[in-house]
């Protein structure tokens, strides 16, 4: 029986080598096969930049410190280390920031009500963001605070310039503001209502904030004169706002005439933020102040081009105004260049509203990160956050999700296919191009279906595929991708059962090789892309499967290298050590309570 089985493993190799050689000459009439590998050539060509352009710089919004964080602020956090973790993947050298918004009439008016001295007040809510990001695992490089000195001496800089230039001006601001979205507003954005004891107010259309009437002489920035130079740069880099549907938001705004901005307001009204350079009876805007933080971090205005030209912000959909009207004008009147990309979300809300105080429903994302896991929590919000439609949060939903996909679909696959008793050996086991021969290459016809190369064709092509919706920010997507593709392989293990072979057939021992060696690689494929989504899920299950850390980047993502006629690094390698189940299954927080639990049934592999 071993001789029979040793010379099968030699006939192996002779029709890989045939197929490999092959599969070079069937290159001359293109198959879809082919196509899908020029792909994969030329994204990875595109890799081999110059130094200077490998760099990668990436932004949260600064949170305002006049609440503690919510599901959303992390919802941001985990949107933006995942962009960082990508691109680290793919061998840039990232930076990553975030951090916390200090100044303003808030975060004055709120530390007053506390009875706390201003600064006191924002430290301990500083605090409470950096504690959440660093539970959460957010791999920020620089964590930001507007009372720092570094910023201070930014602005005050930036502020220097944009006057220098004629672009500062002092005049009268008349008009209606929001002091809760630190915001001025035009007529058209302003509509009445009644407060809670009926009285009649002017509010926010947007917001749904109340608005003041604001009468002061304050100083003024020249925003007028950059609504055409706005319009072009939006119309010639469609990518510059994503999704598609804020990037036309902006046009849209910017059909209408944009008034100038006031940028200051009177040190007699507003004492908590950056005194104007030569003028202390004035506080600059804390709008133009915080978006300056961007520059504090890349180095500004010392040493700052080699991250600012390759900057990339991540904001939520409120503030997409502040971002992608006042801040690019802002750099074009500082002669800057202007953010790669802007990539804005959309918000959560819970049962159809949004999340609030007074309604009760703020979800609190550290307890949560705690109950469902970190990982658990940034693979729900990533799957289920669409960037251009709010989505409604519910524990039900994450449970149900995370169970399906985490611990079944994914969790199990990983289980069935190193379970002891069909790979005994705990090793990463040997592909026969006998049992799967490439399609068209052999004679003879062996055990792999018409199904089994459909996986494999999808498989294949699913680094293109994530890397594009990666790219845009469309996370969602490619997670849908990954788990259509861990359902296949699922079909796979299912359709050939692999616990029924081995029995002391040669033929039989070398097809549930292949049958493991073929969802081994899949599974490997799926822990590599997934790493930026979920590090210590992707790194249970790559560890699991003996892939060392230099074979975890995006560049190891050849797939079943030995079904091309490549010598496979991992084949005949020891597994790693079992560590227990990669997602363990959660309870549903409501659903289960006051009725009686069945008795579960342990998932076993089949012997």
């Amino acid at each position: 029986m071993m001789k029979t089985y040793l010379s099968i493993i030699r006939n192996c190799k002779v029709a890989q080598r045939w197929s490999f050689s092959h599969a070079t000459r069937c290159a001359l009439s293109p198959s879809p096969s082919f196509w899908n590998c020029k792909r994969l050539m030329v994204r990875r060509l595109c890799t081999d930049i110059p130094t200077e352009d490998r760099n990668y710089y990436i932004t949260t919004p600064i949170f305002y410190v006049n609440a503690a964080p919510h599901i959303g602020h992390l919802y941001s956090a985990v949107t933006a280390d995942f962009l960082h973790r990508y691109k680290i993947l793919q061998g840039f050298n990232s930076r990553f920031v975030t951090g916390t918004d200090e100044h303003g009439l808030k975060i004055q008016q709120a530390a007053n009500a506390a009875g706390q001295d201003p600064l006191r007040f924002c430290t301990k809510v500083s605090e409470r963001f950096k504690y959440l990001f660093k539970s959460c695992h957010i791999s920020y490089t620089d964590y930001i605070r507007t009372t720092e000195e570094r910023h201070r001496c930014a602005v005050e800089h930036f502020w220097t310039v944009l006057q220098s230039k004629g672009f500062i001006y002092k005049g009268n601001y008349e008009g209606w503001y929001s002091t809760q979205d630190e915001s001025f507003l035009t007529p058209s954005q302003v509509g009445d209502a009644k407060d809670s004891s009926g009285k009649e107010i002017k509010i926010s259309l947007e917001s749904g904030h109340k608005v003041e009437w604001m009468k002061e002489e304050n100083y003024m920035f020249r925003l007028s004169e950059f609504r055409s130079r706005l319009q072009e740069w939006l119309e010639g880099n469609p990518r510059a706002v994503q999704p598609e549907r804020f990037h036309r938001a902006v046009l849209q705004w910017l059909q209408e005439d944009l008034p100038d901005l006031s940028v200051s307001r009177q040190r007699s009204r507003l004492q908590w933020g950056i005194p104007v350079p030569g003028d202390l009876d004035q506080t600059i805007y804390v709008w133009l102040d915080a978006l300056v933080n961007y520059l504090t971090v890349a180095g500004y205005p010392d040493s700052h081009s080699q991250w600012w030209r390759a900057a990339h912000h991540v904001v939520g959909k409120d503030i997409l105004k502040f971002h992608a009207i006042y801040w690019p004008a802002f750099l074009l009147a500082a002669d800057l260049p202007l953010p790669q990309t802007i990539h804005v979300h959309s918000h959560w809300t819970v049962g159809g509203k949004k999340m609030s105080k007074s309604l009760g429903n703020v979800v609190d994302p550290l307890e949560r990160s705690q109950r469902f896991t970190i990982d658990g929590m940034r693979y729900f919000l990533l799957r289920q956050g669409v960037p251009d439609t709010d989505c409604d949060y519910d524990d039900d939903k994450v449970v149900k999700l995370l169970n399906a996909e985490l611990t079944d679909s994914l969790g199990g696959l990983l289980n069935r296919c190193t379970a002891p008793s069909l790979n005994p050996a705990q090793v990463y086991p040997h592909f026969c191009s006998d049992s799967f021969p490439s399609q068209g290459t052999v004679a003879h016809k062996g055990r792999a279906v018409d199904e089994d190369y459909h996986m494999l064709d999808a498989v294949r092509a699913l680094p293109a595929v994530v890397e594009q919706h990666y790219d845009s920010v469309q996370v969602y997507k490619a997670l849908e991708a990954i788990n259509r593709c861990v359902r296949q392989t699922n079909g796979f293990v299912q359709r050939h059962t692999p616990w029924k072979l081995g029995s002391g057939d040669g033929m039989d021992q070398l097809w549930l090789d292949t049958i493991l060696h073929v969802s081994l690689e899949c599974l490997r494929m799926y822990g590599t892309l997934l790493q930026p989504i979920v590090p210590q899920i992707a790194d249970k299950l790559l560890s699991r499967l003996g892939v060392k850390p230099e074979e975890k980047s995006w560049a190891a993502l050849d797939f079943l290298v030995k079904y091309q006629g490549k010598d496979c690094p991992f084949e005949g390698r020891a597994l790693g050590p079992d560590t227990g189940v990669l997602f363990n299954r959660l309870e549903r927080p409501n659903a289960e309570k006051g009725k009686p639990k069945k008795a579960k049934k342990a998932t076993k592999v089949k012997s």
